[in-house]
């Protein structure tokens, strides 16, 4: 697996990459503790069907949802970082803000798009950047609307992938947002580093989910300390 920025290409260390913030590159370099999720034994891989690329996404914001005066105003809380991971190349790329035009393209060229609450919360997001309606000229797999529909309320990720794979999420958005506005203040890059890995880490934690129900036909949750397993057909 490779992460790497859109200005730069993976060299022999898989997780390491150039990325360009403004006028200024940075080396980034990713800890492989990062990018080990869990017990893996337990999500062991689907092969995509041959010849189909998915993508999996997800980003992170600058402002929080009281930023900017609720849900209705989504297109305001505007992206720090958005990370994608693609079957086609194996690869995690990094989106800076101004990369948005590029990071619309891969989404555009997928064969799938796959995230969690994507159509309803990062779709909207983009909408200040890209073509709006976004959710009708891709093909989606919206996981956590999907698992709505199947027992009639939402789930988060956290306890999908802590009850299926045996790990959650590494960090919350409001800690992304913090580490937005201290690079703002201070212009540093360790903390975009720490939203980057944030966010690829999600976007891991997601696509293992993903194959781990295509693998099983179903994903495991949590409820009132039962562990249950839910069918789905991805």
């Amino acid at each position: 697996e490779h992460l790497h920025g859109m200005q730069g290409v993976s060299g022999s260390n898989p997780l390491r990459s150039t990325f360009s913030f403004g006028n200024k590159s940075f080396h980034f370099f990713c800890s492989r503790s990062v990018f080990h999720v869990g017990s893996e034994r337990n999500a062991v891989h689907t092969p995509p069907v041959s010849g189909k690329n998915i993508v999996y996404f997800d980003l992170e914001t600058q402002r929080s949802i009281s930023d900017v005066g609720g849900y209705a105003n989504k297109a305001k809380l505007c992206v720090s970082i958005a990370v994608t991971y693609s079957t086609a190349t194996n690869e995690y790329v990094i989106y800076a803000e101004k990369d948005m035009d590029a990071l619309t393209e891969q989404l555009l060229k997928a064969d799938l798009v796959v995230g969690w609450n994507h159509i309803g919360f990062d779709y909207p997001v983009l909408q200040a950047y890209v073509l709006p309606h976004l959710e009708e000229q891709t093909r989606n797999l919206d996981m956590m609307l999907d698992v709505k529909e199947r027992m009639g309320r939402f789930l988060k990720l956290d306890n999908v992938a802590s009850t299926s794979l045996g790990t959650g999420k590494s960090a919350d958005g409001l800690d992304a947002i913090r580490w937005w506005q201290e690079h703002k203040k201070t212009r540093e890059f360790e903390p975009l580093r720490r939203i980057a890995e944030y966010c690829a880490y999600d976007v891991k934690v997601t696509r293992y989910v993903h194959e781990f129900g295509m693998k099983n036909g179903f994903i495991k949750y949590e409820d009132a300390g039962n562990i249950i397993e839910l069918p789905v057909e991805w």
